[in-house]
């Protein structure tokens, strides 16, 4: 089993549904008042940094992943939009300077493996966020990790490459397994098979409050589903406009 995201980032913009990253970057430009330096993390294959980029941004943009930030860095090239694409890790952000704005969507959060390290990653980015800066993520809800993912499964196909997503909970409360295997085609006829597992945990709103609390976020607002609008039982994504 190969590590998270290595074959993923092949065909992640084909599965990936486009108008997500419209919502994203609309909930953004909700809430901060002028297009300023902006640090993203976790961004992939680099998308929404390119979209932060054309509305006038000064994008920084970090992954893990050296196969994401090839292509988010061809992407950027073919677009002829300026982006500078770092491999770091959200839990050391010693070195990448200092921003107005923080960003961490697409439930990357939930995918830091506890408790412990979402302090981290809080706790980096309250550092390098200059005064009064914004820090923006999501996650998933509750409802969403314990009632709609487990035994979730997706099937995409095309004439090149097939993508199954099973997902299953796990031991951990609030937390899944997501099993992917991909049939990709290297010849006339035959298919290469690989798979990856990925997990992702979340956590009450309450724990996620307090962790921006002792981080050093003085003042949190929530919101749920790409609207501006509080949470209900039901709501899947949790949306934190947190100010420092």
């Amino acid at each position: 089993m190969r590590a998270a995201f290595e074959t993923f980032a092949l065909i992640y913009n084909q599965v990936m549904d486009n108008s997500l990253y419209e919502a994203w970057l609309a909930f953004t430009l909700r809430h901060i008042n002028e297009q300023n330096q902006l640090l993203e993390l976790a961004c992939g294959t680099g998308e929404l940094a390119i979209q932060f980029a054309k509305q006038g941004f000064g994008v920084t943009a970090i992954d893990l992943s050296e196969e994401m930030l090839a292509m988010a860095n061809q992407q950027a090239q073919e677009k002829e939009v300026d982006v500078q694409f770092v491999q770091a890790d959200m839990l050391d952000l010693t070195d990448i300077g200092h921003y107005e704005i923080v960003t961490c969507y697409s439930d990357s959060i939930c995918y830091l493996a506890d408790e412990k390290a979402v302090q981290t990653a809080f706790e980096q980015v309250n550092q390098v966020l200059k005064e009064n800066g914004i820090f923006l993520f999501d996650v998933h809800s509750l409802y969403q990790m314990d009632d709609i993912f487990p035994e979730y499964n997706y099937h995409y196909q095309t004439d090149d490459f097939a993508f199954l997503w099973e997902s299953y909970p796990t031991e951990v409360p609030h937390s899944i397994e997501h099993f992917l295997t991909f049939f990709i085609k290297n010849g006339e006829e035959t298919f290469t098979r690989e798979d990856e597992l990925h997990v992702e945990r979340t956590y009450p709103i309450e724990t996620y409050r307090r962790l921006l609390k002792q981080a050093g976020f003085s003042q949190v607002e929530l919101y749920a589903d790409f609207k501006d609008c509080l949470p209900t039982k039901t709501s899947r994504r949790w949306f934190f406009v947190c100010h420092k």
